[in-house]
C-alpha cells in the first residue's frame, strides 16, 4: 500500500512518467477491478465511474495521455485508496 501512495502521489502531483507496474497496482489499490486482456490491452472497470479504462504499457511505463487521464478520474469520481479495500 505504502507504493501505492507514493504513486497516487506523484499522479495527483503531475508527474508524467509512472512504471507500468506501479500504474497497475495503484489500479488494484483505488478498486478498479480488471475485467478482461487481450494482448497487452487490458481493460480495467470502477463502481464509481461511468465508463471502461483500457490501458496497455509504452515499454515499461505507462503511456503519459493515460496518467492523465486517471488523474482527471481521481479528481472528477473521488476515488480514494480505501476504495480498494
Amino acid at each position: 500500500m505504502a507504493g501505492s501512495a507514493k504513486t497516487l502521489e506523484q499522479i495527483l502531483e503531475g508527474r508524467r512518467t509512472i512504471s507500468f507496474r506501479d500504474f497497475e497496482a495503484l489500479l488494484g489499490a483505488l478498486g478498479f477491478k480488471l475485467v478482461r486482456q487481450r494482448g497487452s490491452h487490458r481493460i480495467y472497470i470502477h463502481a464509481k465511474t461511468e465508463r471502461s479504462f483500457p490501458v496497455q504499457p509504452d515499454g515499461r511505463d505507462a503511456k503519459h495521455y493515460q496518467v492523465r487521464q486517471l488523474r482527471d478520474m481521481i479528481r472528477k469520481h473521488g476515488l480514494s485508496l480505501d476504495d480498494g479495500k
